[in-house]
C-alpha cells in the first residue's frame, strides 16, 4: 500500500484482527451491490470508505426527490440522474482509489450469473421479492456469500447466506418463493436512520466475510425495532427440504429488477 493509503486506513489497520493483511484483502476484493436505494447507499459508502477495492453497482432507476430522505449517496442536485452515476460521483469523491463498474439496467440470467461469479461478496439491497429470490438462487448455484437485508416502517432484518458452509440456510429457507410478503417502504413508509443502520451492518458483514474475521450472521437473523430500540438475534436453521439450497435443488431461471 502507498503511504497515503496507510494513513487513510490507519484506524482500521491498527485493529489487530485486521492489520495490513486484512486491509490488503479488502483492497483486492470485489463486491456486487444490487440496488442503490436506502440500503445500498450506506453500504456503498462504508465499503468505499473502508477500502474495498472494486465495487459493481447495479440500479436502473433515476434519483427522485422522494428518495433523498433516506438514500444518502444521492444529493438534491442529482434528481433525475441515473442512480449509478450519482452514486459513482459521490463514491469517487470519497475515495478516488475505488474502482467502479456501473450497470444501469436490469440483470437478466446470463449477466446476473456473470456478475455474481465475478464477485467475492454480494449485497442484496433490492426492494422486491422476485429480485431477492433470483439473487439467492444464483449465489447458491455459484457458492457466493450473500448479505441480505430488508427494512420497513421502524423495523428491519439482516442475515448472511453463505453456501460455502454446508449448514447455512438460504433466503428461500427464510421466505419461500410463494410467500406473500410484498410490503415495501413505498407503500408503508420507513424512518430514515433505519436504512443507515442496516446498510452499514451489511457493509460490516461483507467486510468480515472478505477478511475472514469474526462471527457473521450466517445461520442467524438479526431483527431491529427502532420504536423500542430492541435488537433480537434468532437462529435461522437450514431447511433440509429447501428446493434451492438442498442437495437436490433444481436450477432455476434467474433475472432481477431493483
Amino acid at each position: 500500500m502507498r503511504d497515503d493509503q496507510l494513513i487513510r486506513y490507519s484506524r482500521q489497520i491498527m485493529l489487530p484482527e485486521i492489520d495490513a493483511a486484512g486491509q490488503l484483502r479488502l483492497a483486492n476484493a470485489r463486491v456486487l451491490i444490487i440496488g442503490l436505494g436506502g440500503l445500498g447507499s450506506p453500504a456503498s459508502i462504508y465499503l468505499t470508505a473502508g477500502g474495498v477495492g472494486h465495487l459493481t453497482l447495479v440500479d436502473y432507476d433515476r434519483v427522485d426527490l422522494s428518495n433523498l430522505q433516506r438514500q444518502i449517496v444521492h444529493r438534491t442536485r442529482d434528481i433525475e440522474r441515473k442512480k449509478v452515476e450519482s452514486a459513482a460521483d459521490h463514491l469517487k469523491e470519497l475515495n478516488p482509489d475505488v474502482q467502479l463498474d456501473l450497470i444501469d439496467h436490469a440483470l437478466e440470467e446470463a449477466e446476473l450469473r456473470k456478475e455474481v461469479t465475478g464477485a467475492d461478496v454480494i449485497i442484496d439491497a433490492s426492494d422486491n421479492f422476485r429480485t431477492r429470490h433470483a439473487i439467492n438462487r444464483v449465489c447458491i448455484e455459484h457458492g457466493r456469500p450473500l448479505v441480505s437485508a430488508a427494512a420497513i416502517r421502524f423495523e428491519a432484518q439482516i442475515s448472511v447466506f453463505d453456501p460455502r458452509r454446508p449448514d447455512s440456510p438460504c433466503y428461500h429457507c427464510l421466505y419461500p418463493e410463494n410467500a406473500t410478503v410484498e410490503a415495501t417502504c413505498t407503500a408503508n413508509g420507513v424512518i430514515a436512520p433505519l436504512l443507515g443502520i442496516v446498510g452499514s451492518i451489511q457493509a460490516a458483514e461483507a467486510m468480515k466475510l472478505i477478511m475472514g474475521i469474526g462471527k457473521t450472521l450466517t445461520g442467524r437473523l438479526l431483527l431491529v425495532d427502532l420504536m423500542t430500540m430492541e435488537w433480537h438475534n434468532t437462529l435461522l436453521p437450514k431447511d433440509p427440504q429447501c428446493p434451492v439450497c438442498s442437495h437436490a435443488a433444481p436450477q432455476s431461471k434467474a433475472s432481477i429488477t431493483t
